[in-house]
């Protein structure tokens, strides 16, 4: 055995209690105790001085899409960003899409746009069942702890095809058999992503269906909602209620019909002319709080996030791909309809900024916001989009902006990041290459940083426990989330004085984050002031 003690620290057990100066002592991979300053810590094989740092649980990135890097044998080289902002576990399989199960009919999709997404380098896809993907990630030796739930579009995916709106009763069976049998072995919940083909095609009774499943199963259900902004192509533009205030009521209505633990996935209000959906969109949850219902929602701390170039495109142009493309009639209306609704939504050219273009020519272009890739380029920003969306086949990764507001214009975004049934979340894709989203590398420390030390809109203790034990509790991570004794070893050592992100200045990447000196994963330290350490695996498969 070796023991670990972590001496004269500021103390912060995860659990929204007071902070206090203390020890913690770790025995292998487990808290073994935490003292009080004035009670004497038995003798120990080593010993960090944390005098002036707080100590604090792993933060858990409880809605990640990392999980597609891990079976890689160099995923470390892409997710270092993650234990270096104080990471030790995430939540995969979020947004209807899970790497796993894999059936023969779904092979030849597994090189589309929707698989490519995630990952900016190739995947065997050897694995078929759920254990076998999690039997591949532990023989990968994951950089960081992991659990996985079980994607409604990759189900749906395994036993139809990509635009098939209506699953027979046969078929419909076998995703729900698929479903169950993923969280014996191992899956900590089930996720939809209704805003993607082809969970945008799944009628209400499909919905209910899997989540009642869910519910009998005691799994969560967490919601990419079909629609994020007052105006959306997953509903007819007739529609009279604004679009992302619908679809939170239809999933309110499933989990109280079906009785399911329901986690709103980040909670966004996309485009200008959306902002002003949010109070009622909060009011809608807080309502269903006080019914009875088991509600709540995630949120990243930035006005941008990252999703593929198709994800402006209606499902009737995304289901005559590639012909679409080619067809003058279907361009036109496409043209028509996007000017229409930017319009309507609020949002510009501007907002729409390049990852990752994929292919080896484009990558000067990354950084770069639409209009200005149509000026280099000599075309209109709509051919320019169509171009880039065509020739990659829609691999593209953007970064959209004006979510849930702008710089200089944060109200929204702060009103979300303090509500208290909010968690924490970077929503970011991890990548070896391209523009890096600075979710990837600073969303915890920017959270402490600015909205704890600098605003002071929520206390300390409050923002670790949503980042630690509230995440490890939804997803019923019993070994993780505080500082207690029996608990697996995740601590990060952080400085409270000067922790913080590293923002875009100038153009110039977001880097990595202030403040975080110390990392410790399942005991093993990973991060060592500051840096990871090169080649540390200790990272565990939670099922």
């Amino acid at each position: 055995m070796n023991t670990l003690l972590i001496k004269n620290g500021t103390v912060i057990d995860g659990t929204g209690n007071p902070a206090f100066s203390g020890h913690v002592l770790i025995n292998d991979d487990r808290i073994q105790s935490v003292f009080q300053t004035g009670e004497e810590p038995p003798p120990s094989d080593a010993v960090i001085d944390a005098a002036g740092l707080a100590v604090a649980p792993g933060f858990i990135d409880m809605h990640s899409h990392a999980d597609w890097m891990l079976p890689r044998e160099d995923h470390d080289l892409a997710m270092k960003c993650l234990p270096e902002q104080g990471i030790t576990t995430i939540v995969g399989g979020n947004c209807g899409f899970s790497p796993a199960p894999v059936s023969e009919k779904m092979r030849s999709l597994l090189g589309t746009s929707h698989f490519k997404l995630f990952n900016d380098r190739s995947l065997d896809f050897r694995w078929m069942s759920f254990h076998d993907f999690l039997d591949r990630i532990a023989k990968a030796r994951p950089i960081v702890n992991s659990a996985h739930q079980v994607g409604h579009a990759t189900l749906r995916l395994a036993w139809a095809g990509m635009h098939e709106k209506h699953l027979s009763g046969d078929t419909l069976e076998n995703c729900l058999e698929s479903m169950v049998r993923a969280f014996d072995e191992g899956a900590c919940g089930l996720s939809f992503g209704l805003g993607y083909e082809p969970g945008m095609h799944a009628s209400l009774e499909e919905l209910s269906s899997f989540c009642r499943a869910a519910a009998t199963a005691d799994k969560p259900v967490s919601v990419h909602l079909k629609a994020l902004s007052r105006l959306s192509p997953c509903y007819p533009p007739t529609s009279l209620s604004s679009h992302n205030v619908r679809a939170l009521k239809e999933m309110i209505h499933i989990a109280k019909k079906t009785g399911v633990r329901l986690q709103i996935s980040h909670l966004i209000f996309v485009g200008r002319n959306s902002w002003s959906t949010a109070e009622q969109c909060l009011e809608l949850i807080e309502d269903a709080r006080e019914y009875g219902m088991d509600i709540k929602f995630d949120a990243f701390p930035y006005t941008f996030g990252n999703t593929t170039i198709n994800a402006v495109l209606p499902y009737w142009f995304l289901a005559g791909l590639p012909e679409s493309h080619h067809s003058f009639w279907a361009r036109m209306r496409l043209k028509i309809e996007l000017a229409a609704g930017f319009r309507l939504v609020g949002f510009s050219w501007r907002d729409f900024q390049m990852m990752d273009a994929v292919l080896e020519e484009w990558q000067n272009i990354n950084g770069y916001r639409i209009d200005e890739i149509a000026r280099k380029w000599r075309m209109s920003p709509f051919e320019t989009m169509l171009k880039i969306s065509r020739d990659t086949d829609g691999q593209a990764v953007m970064m959209f902006h004006a979510y849930s507001g702008e710089p200089k214009n944060e109200k929204v975004l702060d009103q979300v990041m303090a509500h208290d049934l909010c968690l924490f979340e970077t929503d970011a894709f991890t990548r070896y290459g391209g523009y890096p989203n600075p979710a990837a590398l600073g969303t915890f420390p920017k959270i402490l940083g600015q909205y704890v030390r600098q605003r002071r809109s929520f206390s300390l203790e409050n923002a670790v426990r949503r980042m630690t034990s509230d995440s490890a509790e939804r997803f019923n991570l019993r070994d993780r989330g505080t500082l207690t004794p029996g608990k697996k070893a995740d601590v990060v050592l952080f400085d409270p004085e000067t922790i913080g992100e590293t923002p875009v200045v100038a153009g110039k990447p977001a880097g990595k984050p202030k403040g975080i000196i110390h990392v410790l994963i399942n005991g093993v330290m990973v991060v060592k002031d500051g840096n990871y350490i090169q080649g540390i695996r200790a990272g565990q498969v939670i099922k």
